[in-house]
Formats: structure tokens, sequence, C-alpha cells
């Protein structure tokens, strides 16, 4: 199969802005699958008319709610970025607003890792957005680790991305305290070392 096309988005009016709030609480919490649009539809206070004439189909409520959550995050981590200037404590800010992201939004952990495990299919409209985030978080990783190892910049991103991907994941799993703490300990050191060099 191909690859999904950029899915085109909707434009929110107030009755999509509940259905797509609703959506995100019980997609987040649910998971994608186990949430139907009548459940939705009930949720957001309206008809299931209402709900396909704003959005089309479930897939696209998926589209709106990854794409909206993606955005907020870009947002958040915009914020704890702005308040360092030196590389390496850009990186480490990446770690902190995953960090307080989590604690506001994610005790389930990350909203894109858990739709992959639910959506594998390149032609789902959005898997192009699941594989678009996570490509950006690579760039900038990737971006970040360039100012400090200009010569190593691809792999140490990839390694910066794999502690950060992988607290997020041990994060929703719950198997240990404060995956994202472990996570920035971790690539601090691995910054310094690179700084060293």
């Amino acid at each position: 199969m191909g690859q999904a096309a950029k899915p085109q988005r909707v434009t929110m009016t107030p009755a999509a802005r509940r259905v797509l709030e609703a959506a995100s609480r019980l997609f987040y919490e649910h998971g994608i699958h186990a949430v139907g649009v009548e459940l939705i539809a009930t949720e957001a206070g309206v008809t299931k008319k209402t709900l396909y004439d704003r959005f089309g189909s479930k897939e696209q409520i998926v589209v709106e709610y990854l794409a909206d959550r993606d955005a907020r995050w870009r947002a958040h981590l915009a914020e704890h970025l702005d308040r360092h200037t030196d590389p390496a404590e850009r990186c480490l800010a990446t770690f902190d607003a995953s960090r307080t992201w989590m604690r506001q939004n994610g005790a389930k952990g990350c909203s894109m890792i858990n739709a992959h495990a639910e959506i594998s299919d390149p032609a789902h409209p959005a898997y192009a957005v699941i594989k678009e985030q996570k490509a950006w978080m690579l760039a900038l990783f990737t971006g970040l680790a360039r100012e400090i190892a200009p010569r190593g910049a691809a792999s140490l991103g990839r390694t910066l991305m794999l502690l950060h991907e992988g607290a997020l994941v041990s994060h929703g799993l719950g198997v240990f305290p404060d995956p994202l703490k472990a996570a920035r300990e971790q690539a601090r050191s691995l910054l310094a070392s690179h700084a060293a060099m």
C-alpha cells in the first residue's frame, strides 16, 4: 500500500470543536478503535449527522485529534526552548517540556505512539500525521545536535530521539517512576561527553 498524502484539515465550527474535544478525550483515554462515532456525538452533544457533516468520517476526526494535539505540543515545547540559548540546554529543555506535558496531558503516554499502535496502515489519513510528527522531532534533535557536534549530528540526534521516545513509552507503561527525568540525565551525560570532544 502507498503512503497517504498529507491529509486535508477541517474548518472548526463551534460544533466541530465540541466533537473534537470529546473525541480527543475519548480517544486518548480508551483508544481510537474502542470509541465509536455515536459515543463521540453523544459526548459532544451533537447528532451523528452533524458529526458527519463537519468531519465526513471517523478517520478525519482522528486526523484532527492528532494534528491538534501535535500543534499544542509544539507550542508547549517552543515555550521551553525559548527560555534557553545554549544548544545543550535547549536539548534538555525538550525533556523538561515532555515532563510537564505528561503531567498535564499525558498519563497514558504519547498520543502519537499510542495511535501508531492502532494505525499501522500507511494509507490511513492519520498515519501521515503520526509519521510527520516523529520526523519533526528527529529533525529538531538533529538540528540542536548540529550546534553541539556538527560532524556527529545525525548520530547524536538519533540517540537523543531514542532516549526521548523510549522515555515516553516507559511513562505510558508506568514501569518505573519518572522515566523522562532519567532520560534527561542520560541526555545530559551524552551532551557533556560530546561537548568535551
